[in-house]
């Protein structure tokens, strides 16, 4: 008592005014302290109270043994939104609590009135927060509570709430979602602070519908709450929990989605009554396809954005895209068939059977009878067999004779021509057969040495806190000295370093920047440290722990090195004291540090970050960092707790601790923490991967367009096109930073480089077709390089000329040196000799020349000279060889994916 009697005298008059009141407040003990009024009057009410006021520093019981009881309810005035990819709930509560101040009572005859609104912050409120509470309340601030003569206290505040939610949006836009709100205590343990429910759910429901006016995209459904019961007796906090039950509106989904994705979904199917044999018909579908990939694209922002599961509306988008393309390539494939099929070896005795009786029966389309081309052969025939019985058996005159010899040279002309023709026009019973199978589809403080004076007389050992009675009015003021001295670490001798224990729980992971290379984590931060300036007997005090306002005592000022912004988590005013000294000084901290990121692998990247915590100003010689558990415990502890469940996933947790100097050449510790998390990569593959590797297959089935066709470089210029567009609306999804480049933006420039070769191959194949015929011979080494040593590698060797079969027509040759040939079987000279008379025979001859003239036209449209054949065939391989390297980089591309994709999975 003497040395906590020189401890008083040297304090500032403050205190001896306080401890004043206290010797005022002595004779209440057990009972609330009643205030007199020296009038009915509020000014009267306002001096009476004035002694109560100062008491905010410590919960209102007499005894620390008595729990507050406090009950709350609330009214949700308003669903502001739901944020899928961060997974948080965003919502406006009117809060209202409810709890007895033991320390007042009064009449209300007396004083004239029973309650009194005064500023919050001269009460002792409870610390009562919504653990699902992500960011900081930014709703308006209301100062004042009301203060009944009972001494109930009724606390009501509207609170911006950002929360958050564990969200399932499988069955977007037809989704409930049910998320909780979980109100307790930060700090005070149940048997300090129980909390209770006001009103009933029901009522909190039926009262939240009628007052709410945000029609917006969320409606209220009901709200249900229930205990969280814990066996222990009052070591536990209590918590009273609030499920939230909302549903989505869909009309607003099914009319700017689903509609018009129906929609355009129909136009491909019935685009399957265009004509097969039409060009046009892989045009309309590859411009179909790229209107509903700009339509998915420019409506992306109504889709949810999460890393979790995939919404199933989003596997109906891709199976509708995925059809288009499939539909896409069979047109291709059906085109190429049609073109090209006279060319193909005979069609395989399974796919006959399996394709044009099985098939074609069951899509009720059964082959064509090939019908019999031989009636128009028969005069030839019988001329020939006429020829082959010997002469007739009674010779005519020289005229008939003639005359039959002509008709004989007419017949054969004909069946030239015929022969043509039929191989121009109706192929070979293989190439039937082929065609007769393309129609089945099947993201300082400060240190004041004040009161170092008090230090210099105090001996080295704790100060003994002597309570008068076993309450907490005598514990308080036997703790104001300690209070006094909270701007100077609270330890007896200066050169004594003060050990500090941290440790945390990630609650959350809030998103990350890879732009501006930061992490955005919501964490539960604990700290423990010894305070030499106190020390109680429990029972004397009739407690063993108390919990105060954080600024009535010192605190380190352990920061985290990352660190970027200002913590804007719920403000947590109270720490525990202890009778042995010790401080439990935990508050959440919504962090955002600054982390090196890399995402060369990204979507599949595993990113480490560190958050480092060490004293901002004291060295080591002073303050000293320890673990406060094992940090297996730390993770474990996260992982049961986490709700958050977006597009990162915490996969581990680990600690290093270092000493190090500092710039004044002392020593300072660090405990650094490595938070490992990776990237759920669903998203990413279903709307960026997928849509580009389909892309990228069109654009490799597009060489089974006929080369000779213009609409084959039309066709990849939509595509291109298509794809650029793809690439600029979905930009917001890769990341941008200027470190290293990822891997997906290498891949899909190779693409896009890709489709370029192929539609620049494309043209240069088309000019070489269509002007070859002007061309000079082909160089030599080109002949050695190309014709003989690539024709080998894609399998496509140099085809003999033949003039009665030709595999790919030049334009311009077909139409070259028509009017000579013609001219030139004109003027073929008349022969020698002795003409008959006959006027028939001379019309048969004419008839003859202009037949052979005829024939010879017909030859030179289906023959090629041998330069231009040569320069069709280079063509030819260069678009063998870029479609086999299309083949080999899409199988690389593909199986580099997944193998990364499994990789960081496992």
């Amino acid at each position: 008592m003497t040395l906590k009697r020189a401890t008083l005298k040297s304090l500032p008059p403050s205190v001896m005014a306080t401890v004043v009141m206290f010797l005022i407040l002595i004779p209440a003990v057990h009972s609330a302290i009643v205030i007199n009024c020296s009038e009915p009057s509020q000014p009267a009410l306002l001096e009476a109270l004035t002694p109560i006021l100062k008491l905010s520093a410590i919960r209102p019981v007499m005894n620390m043994n008595t729990r507050t009881n406090v009950n709350m309810s609330f009214i949700m005035y308003g669903i502001l939104g739901v944020d899928e990819k961060g997974q948080l709930l965003l919502t406006f509560l009117w809060q209202h609590f409810w709890w007895m101040n033991e320390f007042v009572s009064w009449d209300p005859t007396q004083c004239g009135s029973e309650k009194i609104s005064l500023p919050r912050k001269k009460f002792w409120v409870p610390d009562i927060v919504i653990n699902e509470f992500m960011d900081e309340n930014t709703a308006p601030f209301v100062p004042y509570v009301y203060l009944y003569s009972d001494g109930r206290v009724h606390d009501a505040q509207p609170i911006r709430v950002v929360s958050s939610c564990n969200l399932n949006i499988y069955t977007f836009p037809f989704d409930i979602q049910n998320c909780t709100m979980t109100f307790n205590s930060y700090i005070h343990l149940a048997k300090d602070i129980m909390i209770f429910l006001n009103k009933d759910a029901k009522t909190i429901t039926s009262q939240s519908k009628s007052v709410m006016t945000t029609m917006g995209e969320w409606e209220l459904l009901d709200i249900d709450s229930h205990h969280i019961e814990e066996h222990s007796e009052g070591d536990y906090i209590d918590e009273l929990v609030f499920n939230v039950r909302v549903r989505r509106r869909a009309t607003l989904y099914v009319v700017n989605l689903l509609i018009p994705s129906c929609f355009l979904i129909t136009v491909d199917l019935f685009s399957f009554l265009l004509p097969p044999q039409s060009v046009d018909r892989s045009s309309f579908k590859m411009t179909l396809i790229l209107g509903y990939t700009v339509f998915l694209l420019i409506m992306n922002d109504l889709l949810p954005i999460t890393g979790n599961t995939i919404p199933l509306i989003n596997v109906f988008f891709s199976l509708c895209l995925a059809l288009m393309v499939a539909s896409l390539l069979e047109t291709i494939l059906i085109t190429n068939l049609l073109c090209g099929s006279a060319d193909f070896s005979p069609i395989p005795r399974w796919v006959r059977v399996f394709v044009l009786q099985i098939l074609g029966r069951l899509v009720c389309l059964p082959q064509k009878t090939k019908k019999k081309k031989d009636s128009g052969m028969k005069p030839y025939t019988v001329a020939t067999q006429q020829k082959g019985d010997g002469p007739p058996e009674e010779k005519g005159p020289v005229v008939d004779d003639k005359a039959l010899q002509e008709l004989r040279s007419l017949g054969r002309d004909l069946q030239a021509i015929r022969l043509q023709v039929e191989q121009k026009q109706g192929g070979s019973q293989s190439s039937e057969e082929w065609v007769q199978r393309c129609p089945l589809k099947v993201k300082p403080s400060k240190v004041l040495f004040i009161f170092i004076s008090v230090l210099m007389h105090a001996p080295c050992s704790s100060i003994m806190q002597n309570c008068s009675r076993p309450d907490t009015l005598s514990l308080l003021e036997a703790l104001q000295p300690v209070f006094k001295l909270n701007d100077v670490r609270p330890t007896m001798n200066i050169s004594t370093p003060t050990n500090v224990s941290i440790g945390f729980v990630l609650f959350g992971i809030l998103g990350l920047d890879e732009k501006a290379q930061v992490l955005k984590t919501y964490i539960w931060q604990d700290m423990t440290w010894r305070n030499e300036f106190v020390k109680w007997d429990p029972e004397q005090c009739g407690s063993s722990a108390i919990t105060i306002p954080r600024k009535l005592l010192w605190v380190p000022d352990v920061v985290i090195n990352e660190f970027m912004e200002k913590n804007s988590a719920p403000f947590v005013p109270y720490s525990y004291l202890y009778s042995n000294g010790f401080v439990l000084d935990s508050l959440p901290v919504r962090v955002i540090s600054s982390c090196r990121l890399d995402i060369y692998t990204f979507p599949f990247d595993i990113q480490n970050c560190s958050l480092s915590f060490n004293s901002y100003l004291h060295r080591m010689a002073v303050l000293q960092l320890n673990l406060f558990t094992s940090v297996e415990n730390l993770f474990n502890k996260s992982k049961e707790v986490m709700t958050t469940m977006g597009e990162w996933e915490l996969i581990g947790l680990t600690e290093q601790k270092f000493t190090l100097h500092a710039g004044d050449g002392e020593l300072y510790q660090e405990i650094r923490f490595f938070v490992t998390v990776r990237r759920r990569a669903t998203l990413y593959v279903v709307n960026l991967l997928i849509p580009s590797c389909f892309l990228i297959t069109v654009d490799l089935f597009s060489f089974l367009l006929p080369a000779d066709s213009s609409n084959r470089s039309l066709f990849k210029m939509t595509l291109i096109l298509g794809y650029t567009v793809f690439l600029l609306i979905m930009n917001d999804l890769l990341p941008t930073t200027g470190n290293t480049i990822p891997l997906i933006n290498v891949f899909l420039a190779l693409c896009l480089a890709l489709m370029m070769s192929s539609l620049l191959e494309t043209i240069i194949i088309t000019n070489l077709l269509c002007g070859s015929a002007h061309y000079s011979p082909v160089p030599r080494w080109v002949r050695v390089l190309v014709l003989q040593i690539l024709s080998r590698l894609v399998r496509l060797p140099l085809k003999p000329r033949d003039l009665e079969d030709t595999v790919i027509h030049n334009p311009a040759a077909q139409e070259m040196k028509v009017f000579s040939l013609v001219a030139a079987n004109i003027e073929v000279p008349e022969q020698k000799g002795q003409l008959n008379n006959d006027k028939a025979l001379q019309e048969f001859r004419s008839l003859g020349r202009e037949l052979q003239a005829i024939r010879l036209q017909v030859q030179q449209k289906q023959g090629e000279s041998q330069s231009s054949e040569e320069w069709v065939q280079v063509g030819l391989i260069i678009d063998r060889l870029l479609f086999g390297i299309y083949i080999l980089f899409i199988s690389v591309s593909f199986i580099t994916i997944l193998i990364i994709w499994v990789k960081v999975s496992s």
